[in-house]
């Protein structure tokens, strides 16, 4: 199962897929001979034993019993008391060509006058029925055997390089759907069509009409939705508008309360961090990727699932687990590879059992308990969720808010390394915000240049490039019609280093979000303001405390000459190992 097919499966349930069938024709039985029977007529024809010159009974004919029903080709059987005559030859005259090659007519021709009207008629009427079906029958077969002969509703694209995988050729050349989209739209404009396997895929790459599909008044997530989707995850999923408006409510409350709660186990989590970081010499080379990927792990387990993730070796058995479903979310579903692999197949399915086995687990021990710190889980428990629910959503929490976190830390201290006025920057407002004090609820809102940072780390490394929505009803873009039912990609990626609506996309610059328009812009897209997804509003607050605790005591600097390359899958992480070196402040 490809991405699209997960999605569209997940989005419209058990709908069947609408492919048509062309059933092989039955072979036909040799006509034989019946041995009650005097003799076998075929109409039009004569009887094989006829004499020259005579003729045979014409149908309906005293004596000769009930017609066979059907003309043509169908076996008549008659006890004939009058000798056979031949069937009367069709008249010459000047439109005689046209009656020879009309089949009605040749029909009409040789039935006797007081039936060959009706029966005429009747035989119209089946051709035409027919003739009808068999092109409608071929039709269907055309549009379903050969994709490129449909039309995307005339948005311009591409038609499918494979009958069967459509464009999922060209996304792999490209080297990710990312990459692919920024092709495509460079190519064809701001709204394309491309294809998934046999599906039609529309993806928008700018504001405008983003503007125009985007309904803020929705109830589902696009990341939320993707990702349920490619986890094969049904409930919640176009179903029940009132279960998913609770669903969204408990998730939002929960991710609030998680927050509230273990504000000090995260700051505790940092401090940690930056005593490991201390002990480093100078010219040290730190991983920041593998660090930031353990530190974002116990923040959100602990904060997800409780104290049991205290433990390093339960931490450690879910970054294993987790290893595993998200290499394969990220790139084994977009690509169909998956499926291809059995072993990798096996490795996935296993990894998710074992998580699964360990959510199970947490709900069963917290379940009617009153417990003084409360976390994620216990926030879907007070909703009265079922226990299926309440999985799915924690293991949506877990997978997305763990990589979501460790990649914008990532990604904030690795642009902090490029700038020193920035880093120094933001140094002066916490310093002047927080003084010598730990960071609290209260103050992080008013680190506002430190806010400025974090959406323009989003911004440029275009962190989670790609969203997803299905068209439920038709609708449209720009003039341009989208069928029901149609997978409409938002292609945030392209989107967010759009030159027209961020001057200098390529360049890190926190302070074009100390305008409104951009920051509205920003919230439309989901990473700010009511449309924020609730991950990412998890990772800002992380992030935040993070850096209030490292920025305060250290320089961060590049690894000259490094250059860091970016791998586009749900969430854009460095390709390689990223490295820093740190040095202490005076």
């Amino acid at each position: 199962m490809n991405f699209a097919a997960a999605v569209l499966a997940a989005s419209t349930g058990s709908r069947a897929s609408g492919m048509l069938c062309n059933p092989k024709p039955k072979k036909g039985k040799k006509a034989t001979r019946i041995a009650q029977c005097k003799c076998t007529a075929f109409l039009p024809g004569r009887r094989k034993d006829a004499r020259p010159g005579a003729a045979s009974a014409p149908l309906g004919a005293a004596g000769t019993g009930p017609p066979s029903a059907g003309l043509g080709g169908v076996r008549v059987h008659a006890r004939f008391k009058e000798k056979s005559r031949p069937p009367p030859r069709l008249p010459r005259t000047a439109d005689s060509s046209i009656a020879l090659a009309s089949p009605v007519a040749r029909i009409s021709a040789l039935l006797p006058p007081e039936l060959g009207r009706g029966r005429a008629a009747a035989a119209m009427l089946d051709f035409a029925i027919f003739a009808v079906t068999f092109l409608l029958v071929l039709v269907g077969a055309v549009l379903y055997l050969y994709p490129s002969s449909r039309q995307a509703s005339g948005i311009p694209g591409m038609t499918p390089t494979d009958e069967k995988d459509g464009n999922l050729p060209d996304i792999i050349a490209s080297g990710s759907l990312h990459e692919f989209q920024v092709n495509l739209h460079e190519k064809y404009g701001p709204v394309v069509s491309f294809w998934f396997g046999r599906r039609l895929v529309i993806s928008l790459g700018s504001m405008d009409l983003l503007k125009q599909h985007i309904n803020p008044n929705k109830t589902s997530d696009p990341f939320e939705t993707m990702l349920k989707s490619l986890l094969r995850y049904q409930s919640g999923l176009g179903g029940d508008a009132g279960e998913s408006v609770l669903r969204k409510k408990l998730y939002e409350n929960g991710v609030t309360k998680c927050l509230h709660n273990n504000f000090s186990a995260i700051q505790k989590l940092s401090e940690e961090l930056l005593a490991k970081w201390l002990s480093f010499p100078e010219s040290q080379h730190v991983p920041l990727s593998q660090h930031m990927l353990g530190f974002s792990m116990k923040a959100v387990t602990q904060a997800a699932m409780g104290g049991r993730f205290e433990d390093d070796k339960e931490v450690i058995r879910f970054r294993k687990n987790h290893d595993a479903i998200w290499s394969e979310i990220g790139k084994g579903f977009l690509d169909g590879s998956l499926d291809k692999s059995m072993t990798r197949k096996k490795l996935y399915e296993d990894a998710l059992v074992d998580m699964e086995l360990v959510l199970k687990k947490v709900i069963k021990e917290r379940q009617g308990k009153n417990l003084s710190r409360d976390i994620f889980i216990d926030a879907l428990l007070q909703g009265k969720l079922s226990d299926k629910q309440i999985l799915e959503d924690t293991m949506i929490f877990s997978l997305a808010g763990s990589i979501i976190t460790a990649k914008l830390c990532t990604w904030a201290v690795y642009f902090l390394t490029t700038s020193k006025e920035i880093q120094e920057k933001l140094y002066k407002e916490m310093d002047q915000v927080l003084g010598k004090g730990p960071v609290t609820p209260v103050k992080i809102e008013q680190l506002r240049y430190c806010r400025q940072v974090l959406c323009e780390t989003v911004r440029t490394s275009k962190l989670t490039p790609i969203a997803a929505r299905l068209q439920e009803l038709e609708g449209s873009v720009d003039q341009h019609i989208i069928p029901k039912e149609t997978l409409v990609l938002y292609a945030l990626g392209v989107v967010l280093h759009d030159s027209s609506t961020w001057p200098l996309p390529y360049k890190f610059d926190p302070d074009r979000f100390s305008d409104d328009s951009a920051m509205k812009n920003f919230s439309l897209l989901g990473f700010s303001g009511s449309q924020e997804c609730p991950e990412l509003r998890f990772a800002y607050t992380v992030a935040t405390i993070l850096l209030t605790v490292i920025v305060r005591k250290l320089h961060l600097r590049a690894v000259e000459g490094q250059v860091v390359d970016t791998r586009y899958e749900l969430v854009t992480s460095p390709k390689e190992e990223a490295w820093i070196t740190i040095a202490k402040r005076n």
